[in-house]
Protein backbone atom coordinates (compact mmCIF):
# COMPACT_ATOMS: atom_id res chain seq x y z
CA UNK A 1 0.00 0.00 0.00
CA UNK A 2 1.64 3.19 -1.10
CA UNK A 3 2.21 5.76 1.98
CA UNK A 4 -0.31 8.04 2.32
CA UNK A 5 1.41 10.42 4.26
CA UNK A 6 5.14 10.27 2.45
CA UNK A 7 6.18 13.70 3.77
CA UNK A 8 5.79 12.25 7.71
CA UNK A 9 9.82 11.37 7.84
CA UNK A 10 12.95 13.90 7.09
CA UNK A 11 14.07 11.14 4.05
CA UNK A 12 10.69 11.75 2.19
CA UNK A 13 10.80 15.14 2.90
CA UNK A 14 14.27 15.85 1.42
CA UNK A 15 13.64 13.24 -2.05
CA UNK A 16 10.95 15.65 -2.57
CA UNK A 17 12.97 19.05 -1.71
CA UNK A 18 15.68 17.24 -3.95
CA UNK A 19 13.33 16.55 -6.63
CA UNK A 20 11.21 19.81 -6.89
CA UNK A 21 14.33 22.22 -6.40
CA UNK A 22 16.20 20.74 -9.30
CA UNK A 23 12.93 21.20 -11.84
CA UNK A 24 12.61 24.82 -10.60
CA UNK A 25 16.33 25.08 -10.94
CA UNK A 26 17.87 22.98 -13.70
CA UNK A 27 20.84 25.31 -13.74
CA UNK A 28 22.89 26.57 -10.43
CA UNK A 29 25.19 29.41 -11.70
CA UNK A 30 27.47 30.64 -8.69
CA UNK A 31 25.93 34.27 -7.50
CA UNK A 32 29.22 35.25 -7.21
CA UNK A 33 30.93 37.13 -10.01
CA UNK A 34 34.29 35.52 -10.76
CA UNK A 35 37.09 34.52 -12.80
CA UNK A 36 38.90 31.34 -10.64
CA UNK A 37 39.36 29.96 -7.59
CA UNK A 38 41.44 33.09 -5.97
CA UNK A 39 38.02 35.52 -7.14
CA UNK A 40 35.63 33.57 -6.00
CA UNK A 41 37.80 32.92 -2.47
CA UNK A 42 37.73 36.87 -2.54
CA UNK A 43 34.21 37.66 -3.31
CA UNK A 44 33.04 34.68 -0.77
CA UNK A 45 35.23 36.62 1.67
CA UNK A 46 33.96 39.55 1.26
CA UNK A 47 30.14 38.13 1.29
CA UNK A 48 30.18 37.67 5.05
CA UNK A 49 27.09 39.98 6.13
CA UNK A 50 26.50 41.06 2.78
CA UNK A 51 24.50 40.25 -0.33
CA UNK A 52 25.75 38.98 -3.13
CA UNK A 53 24.39 41.61 -5.01
CA UNK A 54 26.98 44.76 -3.29
CA UNK A 55 29.79 42.31 -4.08
CA UNK A 56 29.46 42.22 -7.49
CA UNK A 57 29.33 45.70 -7.56
CA UNK A 58 32.28 46.04 -5.64
CA UNK A 59 34.62 43.04 -7.12
CA UNK A 60 34.94 45.14 -10.52
CA UNK A 61 36.78 48.09 -8.64
CA UNK A 62 38.95 45.40 -6.36
CA UNK A 63 39.80 43.49 -9.29
CA UNK A 64 40.87 46.64 -11.49
CA UNK A 65 43.83 47.41 -8.78
CA UNK A 66 44.53 43.49 -8.31
CA UNK A 67 43.10 39.85 -9.36
CA UNK A 68 45.48 37.59 -8.21
CA UNK A 69 48.03 36.88 -5.07
CA UNK A 70 50.98 38.67 -6.20
CA UNK A 71 49.51 41.53 -6.92
CA UNK A 72 47.02 41.65 -4.18
CA UNK A 73 49.97 41.31 -1.60
CA UNK A 74 51.28 44.59 -2.88
CA UNK A 75 48.79 46.73 -2.45
CA UNK A 76 48.37 48.66 0.89
CA UNK A 77 45.57 47.41 3.31
CA UNK A 78 43.94 50.73 3.43
CA UNK A 79 43.44 50.77 -0.28
CA UNK A 80 41.93 47.55 -0.05
CA UNK A 81 39.52 48.64 2.88
CA UNK A 82 38.65 51.72 0.78
CA UNK A 83 37.10 49.84 -2.58
CA UNK A 84 35.21 47.11 -0.19
CA UNK A 85 33.84 49.45 2.68
CA UNK A 86 30.38 49.39 0.73
CA UNK A 87 30.46 45.45 1.95
CA UNK A 88 30.71 45.80 5.69
CA UNK A 89 33.38 44.76 8.26
CA UNK A 90 35.89 46.43 5.85
CA UNK A 91 38.92 46.93 8.53
CA UNK A 92 38.86 43.19 8.72
CA UNK A 93 38.20 41.47 5.80
CA UNK A 94 41.06 43.99 4.10
CA UNK A 95 43.34 42.43 6.64
CA UNK A 96 42.27 39.22 5.40
CA UNK A 97 42.32 39.41 1.97
CA UNK A 98 46.10 40.89 2.30
CA UNK A 99 46.85 38.50 4.69
CA UNK A 100 45.86 35.69 2.56
CA UNK A 101 47.68 36.80 -0.71
CA UNK A 102 50.72 36.81 1.12
CA UNK A 103 50.14 33.39 2.08
CA UNK A 104 49.16 31.91 -0.69
CA UNK A 105 52.68 33.49 -2.26
CA UNK A 106 54.65 32.17 0.20
CA UNK A 107 53.37 29.06 1.24
CA UNK A 108 51.34 27.83 -2.05
CA UNK A 109 52.92 29.14 -5.10
CA UNK A 110 50.56 31.47 -5.40
CA UNK A 111 47.78 28.80 -6.04
CA UNK A 112 44.54 28.75 -3.71
CA UNK A 113 44.74 25.46 -2.08
CA UNK A 114 42.65 22.37 -2.46
CA UNK A 115 41.78 20.89 0.60
CA UNK A 116 39.48 22.00 3.36
CA UNK A 117 42.34 22.08 5.80
CA UNK A 118 44.44 24.34 4.06
CA UNK A 119 42.04 26.60 3.23
CA UNK A 120 40.43 27.49 6.79
CA UNK A 121 43.61 28.18 8.29
CA UNK A 122 43.83 30.91 5.83
CA UNK A 123 42.96 34.58 7.41
CA UNK A 124 39.10 35.39 7.14
CA UNK A 125 38.32 31.75 5.88
CA UNK A 126 35.59 29.70 7.96
CA UNK A 127 34.70 26.33 7.30
CA UNK A 128 31.31 27.64 5.25
CA UNK A 129 34.11 29.58 2.70
CA UNK A 130 36.35 26.84 2.36
CA UNK A 131 33.46 24.82 1.60
CA UNK A 132 31.79 27.09 -1.35
CA UNK A 133 35.43 27.53 -2.66
CA UNK A 134 35.98 23.43 -2.83
CA UNK A 135 32.57 22.93 -4.20
CA UNK A 136 32.53 25.23 -6.90
CA UNK A 137 36.01 25.89 -7.87
CA UNK A 138 37.56 22.28 -7.57
CA UNK A 139 34.21 20.33 -7.88
CA UNK A 140 34.83 18.92 -4.79
CA UNK A 141 31.14 17.89 -3.10
CA UNK A 142 30.70 20.05 -0.20
CA UNK A 143 27.66 21.64 1.71
CA UNK A 144 28.04 24.98 2.68
CA UNK A 145 25.14 26.06 4.94
CA UNK A 146 24.35 29.75 4.81
CA UNK A 147 21.52 31.71 6.80
CA UNK A 148 19.18 30.28 3.90
CA UNK A 149 19.55 27.10 4.06
CA UNK A 150 20.21 26.88 8.14
CA UNK A 151 16.66 28.57 8.15
CA UNK A 152 14.93 26.79 5.35
CA UNK A 153 15.84 23.03 6.54
CA UNK A 154 14.74 24.12 10.09
CA UNK A 155 11.53 24.97 8.35
CA UNK A 156 10.95 22.06 6.19
CA UNK A 157 11.92 19.38 9.26
CA UNK A 158 15.08 18.42 7.77
CA UNK A 159 17.29 19.13 11.12
CA UNK A 160 16.66 20.40 14.29
CA UNK A 161 18.36 23.61 14.00
CA UNK A 162 20.51 23.38 17.01
CA UNK A 163 23.88 24.62 15.01
CA UNK A 164 25.03 25.75 11.54
CA UNK A 165 27.67 22.59 12.26
CA UNK A 166 24.42 20.17 12.91
CA UNK A 167 22.36 21.06 10.12
CA UNK A 168 25.08 20.70 7.55
CA UNK A 169 25.33 17.26 8.58
CA UNK A 170 21.87 16.58 8.80
CA UNK A 171 21.77 17.90 5.42
CA UNK A 172 24.78 15.64 4.11
CA UNK A 173 22.89 12.28 5.33
CA UNK A 174 19.77 13.28 3.62
CA UNK A 175 20.97 13.95 0.23
CA UNK A 176 23.34 12.12 -2.18
CA UNK A 177 26.18 13.06 -2.37
CA UNK A 178 26.52 13.99 -6.24
CA UNK A 179 23.64 16.41 -5.76
CA UNK A 180 25.34 18.53 -2.63
CA UNK A 181 27.33 21.25 -4.99
CA UNK A 182 23.89 21.80 -6.91
CA UNK A 183 21.57 21.21 -4.01
CA UNK A 184 22.96 24.51 -1.84
CA UNK A 185 22.93 26.39 -4.46
CA UNK A 186 19.01 25.49 -5.36
CA UNK A 187 18.17 25.80 -1.76
CA UNK A 188 19.61 29.71 -1.31
CA UNK A 189 18.07 30.83 -4.81
CA UNK A 190 14.24 29.26 -3.80
CA UNK A 191 14.53 30.94 0.14
CA UNK A 192 15.63 34.34 -2.25
CA UNK A 193 12.65 34.11 -4.65
CA UNK A 194 9.99 31.83 -2.44
CA UNK A 195 10.65 31.50 1.22
CA UNK A 196 12.60 34.70 2.57
CA UNK A 197 13.04 35.21 6.33
CA UNK A 198 9.92 37.78 6.07
CA UNK A 199 7.74 36.51 3.02
CA UNK A 200 7.26 32.91 3.92
CA UNK A 201 6.93 32.05 7.76
CA UNK A 202 6.80 28.34 7.07
CA UNK A 203 3.11 28.24 5.95
CA UNK A 204 3.37 30.03 2.89
CA UNK A 205 5.38 28.76 0.03
CA UNK A 206 4.78 25.87 -2.08
CA UNK A 207 7.58 23.40 -0.48
CA UNK A 208 6.70 24.67 3.27
CA UNK A 209 2.81 23.55 2.22
CA UNK A 210 4.17 20.42 0.81
CA UNK A 211 6.08 19.20 3.29
CA UNK A 212 4.57 20.27 6.40
CA UNK A 213 0.26 20.81 5.41
CA UNK A 214 -0.58 19.99 9.16
CA UNK A 215 1.10 23.48 10.01
CA UNK A 216 -0.77 26.53 11.21
CA UNK A 217 1.54 28.87 13.14
CA UNK A 218 4.70 30.62 12.37
CA UNK A 219 8.42 28.20 12.53
CA UNK A 220 10.09 30.22 14.82
CA UNK A 221 14.15 29.13 13.67
CA UNK A 222 17.54 28.83 15.23
CA UNK A 223 20.27 31.06 14.28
Amino acid sequence: MENSKPYCTRAGRAAFIDRRLAELYPETPVPLDHKDAYTLLIAVLLSAQCTDKRVNEVTPHLWAVADNPAAMAKVPVAKIQEIIRPCGLSPQKAKAIAGLSRLLMDNHGGAVPRTFAELEALPGVGHKTASVVMAQAFGVPAFPVDTHIHRLAQRWKLTNGRSVEQTEADLKKLFPREHWNALHLRIIFYGREHCTARGCDGTVCEICRTVAPERKRAVKTRK
